[in-house]
């Protein structure tokens, strides 16, 4: 949903509009602009997620202070999970500060008074999380929110937050949006604890309570690789295979047919894509992790009733 567009508001308004877009999709701020007489330029949208808020602003500099009036003020309690997309942003946070840039997950607590914003032209996009969901203390928010990228679990949460930003229109409208949503609470959950030094015995609990989820996660970027097996999922989890299977067995999964399963739906979606230039069958095939071009045939039959070629001649 597109929350705001200044090319359609006329430059006076401009402020008071960036401001009202911002206060619906988030909580208030006080916000300064760096040229908000002529130059401020700005494109906001909000979309749905399961219990999750996805926010995007491409706009130009500004710095937004968030009060401890604010935080007394504020009836939504939310954690926001951010991006920098565009430029570099800086943040203060209780006496602390960072630069963040594309390859960060950064985290604000909105029940702190904060600084962010950036210089020239930028873009955020964040991931807004009722703090009851999150079910953590409050110190360990607080002391996790320069620490993220220390965490081993950093990159695996990085790449998993980007892949939501690919489709969110597609994704707010799938019926499995309420369980990514869940998926997505609990990967932000285990990379908190896993940052904060003040978890302690908490960090294990959770990070058995999300294997499940961390092991999925790493299973779908993973998905070309022909390797990809329970040997080698359990490794790079530090767990048995015995175990392994244990946890999906508990959840009610076969990770082989799982596996199977996501690797065809990827097929599927690249033979009905044009704009990936029509790879050939085989090519698809080895693509999304099938060293056979006759076995993936005949479980693409199998599981939609028709075969790869006539699928794209059907879509492509």
């Amino acid at each position: 949903m597109l929350l705001l567009d200044t090319n359609t508001v006329p430059p006076a308004d401009r402020v008071e509009a960036f401001h009202h877009a911002l206060t619906h999709a988030s909580v208030p701020n006080r916000i300064v602009h760096e040229e908000p007489e002529t130059g401020l330029q700005a494109r906001m949208h909000l979309w749905r997620i399961g219990a999750l808020d996805l926010f995007t602003s491409h706009n130009t500099g500004f710095r937004l202070t968030r009060t401890a009036r604010h935080v007394r003020q504020e009836s939504r309690p939310i954690v926001a999970v951010a991006l920098q997309s565009r430029g570099l942003g800086r943040a203060e946070i209780d006496g602390e500060q960072g630069i963040v840039g594309p390859d960060d997950v950064y985290l604000f607590n909105e029940m702190t008074p904060r600084e962010f914003g950036w210089a020239g032209k930028g873009a955020a996009q964040a991931i807004l999380i009722d703090f009851d969901r999150l079910g953590l203390p409050m110190e360990i928010l607080r002391n996790s929110t320069f620490r993220l990228r220390a965490s081993p679990l950093h990159d695996v949460v990085l790449q998993h937050v980007r892949a939501l930003w690919r489709d969110p229109e597609r994704l707010a409208a799938d019926p499995g949006a309420p369980a990514l949503a869940n998926a997505t609470i609990e990967l932000v959950r285990a990379l908190v604890v896993s940052a904060s030094q003040e978890a302690g015995a908490l960090a294990r609990e959770i990070m058995d309570d999300t294997l499940l989820t961390r092991m999925l996660a790493y299973a779908r970027r993973h998905l070309g690789d022909r390797d990809l097996d329970a040997g080698l999922i359990a490794r790079e989890h530090a767990i048995s295979v015995r175990h392994l299977y244990e946890v999906f067995q508990r959840a009610g999964l076969s990770l082989e047919q799982w596996i199977i399963s996501e690797r065809l739906e990827g097929a599927r979606n690249t033979l009905a894509s044009p704009q990936l230039g029509h790879p050939t069958v085989a090519a698809v095939a080895r693509r999304w992790g099938f060293a056979n071009p006759g076995h993936f045939t005949r479980r693409f039959r199998a599981a939609y009733g028709l075969t790869p070629s006539e699928w794209r001649s059907l879509n492509g």
